[in-house]
């Protein structure tokens, strides 16, 4: 067992330096931990990846907080969470910040350039996740169903009827699979007292704010609630929490531009997708409101792992639950690219010069394979320029 000092130092680094989304992170975990400290060996390390990609919520987040249970108890687990994401948090902060004070034609012009910034990147995704997710006819005739779903329904509505379908076409036509036993599994018996307690607390929080909310009027618990849903049904992590996001605070608590102009300057930041929430509360309702939508958009994926670690050696084993997975997980490629259509495309590829932009920076993603952090980067000075010259 390890110290949660440890622990925070060794994620506080890569809270600062750990760019490129969650499949990048999880690189990086493992050369920090199986391969350098040897914290835990690779056949763990690669249950932790499945439990957290099994689980709904951001996948590297959850196994950085499963590492540092694992290694530190419960404050290691917070200890690995903060330090991971809170570098990033700052950030947004800052930006948001700045957001509300500055304007002017460069300033539109630098805004109008993360707006694209989120068309290349999104797309990226959808291409990257389709390649991964959706291998056959089968699954892609899931995603498809599944766009459809969440294209022709609004809101929630579509998202969730859009994850139905990957379930139930999953355990209809997927054909079953398992995985051995490995007998180096964590005890089952161990943390199931307090496995029970946290998947308790997960479908209060998920019930009851809501109710709350519609009673008292309260802005403060509808943005917790709007956070914690997101948090709590997106399976995939990353980018598949722009469309319930988008749904939730556009246009209650944020304009089309400010939630596109944030999504694209996360995109710059080290460390999780997912702190994009904070930067929607502080837009939104200030420093309070960020703090609260932080909170509520990483907590039911964290409740989630505590849940699920005692029962996961069993439940993987079911070729009914992998399944399902395998469903849910070309679903998700369908509601992610109805997000890349709206309201990503048509709110920010607004001219010949803008579709030029975007598909510039997606082959540079793609094919050329530019670190995203200098896409941005480029994206975005080519919208400041574009402002001062008035194109």
């Amino acid at each position: 067992m390890g110290t949660a000092g440890e622990v925070f130092g060794a994620f506080l680094r890569l809270g600062l330096t750990a760019f490129g989304g969650p499949i990048a992170h999880l690189g990086y975990f493992r050369t920090a931990f199986v391969e350098k400290r040897r914290w835990l060996s690779e056949a763990d390390y690669a249950d932790l990846i499945a439990l957290c990609q099994f689980l709904p919520g951001p996948t590297s987040s959850q196994v950085g907080f499963a590492l540092g249970l694992k290694r530190a108890g419960p404050l290691g687990g917070l200890a690995a969470w903060a330090a991971f994401t809170l570098p990033s948090v700052c950030f947004l902060l800052v930006f948001a910040s700045l957001a509300e004070t500055l304007g002017g034609p460069a300033w539109e012009g630098l805004l109008q350039g993360l707006k694209i910034v989120a068309v290349a990147v999104v797309a990226q995704a959808v291409w990257g996740m389709a390649h991964s997710l959706c291998p056959d006819g089968p699954r892609a005739g899931i995603a498809v169903a599944a766009l459809a779903a969440a294209a022709l329904l609004s809101g929630v509505t579509g998202q969730l009827s859009a994850i139905g379908i990957g379930l139930l076409a999953g355990l209809a036509v997927l054909p079953r699979t398992a995985i051995p036993v490995r007998t180096e599994a964590d005890n089952p018996d161990k943390g199931r007292r307090t496995a029970i307690v946290a998947m308790a607390l997960f479908v209060v929080l998920l019930v009851l704010p809501p109710l709350l909310s519609a009673a008292s009027g309260s802005a403060l618990l509808a943005l917790f609630d709007a956070n914690y849903r997101a948090g709590a049904l997106v399976f995939g992590g990353g980018h598949v929490v722009l469309p319930l996001l988008e749904s939730a605070f556009v246009p209650r608590f944020v304009t089309e531009s400010q939630f596109l102009a944030g999504y694209g300057a996360v995109q710059a930041m080290p460390g999780p997708l997912f702190t994009f929430g904070a930067y929607l509360g502080a837009v939104g309702g200030g420093f309070s409101a960020a703090a609260v939508a932080l909170l509520a958009i990483f907590l039911p994926g964290l409740l989630l792992v505590v849940a699920a670690l005692p029962f996961w050696q069993g439940l993987r084993e079911r070729p009914r639950a992998r399944q399902a997975l395998a469903g849910i997980n070309a679903a998700v490629v369908g509601l992610l690219a109805a997000a890349l259509y709206d309201p990503i495309w048509t709110s920010a590829v607004l001219g010949p010069l803008d579709f030029v932009s975007a598909t510039a920076g997606f082959l540079a993603l793609v094919l050329w394979r530019v670190p995203p952090l200098a896409v941005v980067v480029a994206l975005a000075l080519t919208g400041l320029m574009r402002g001062v010259a008035g194109l």
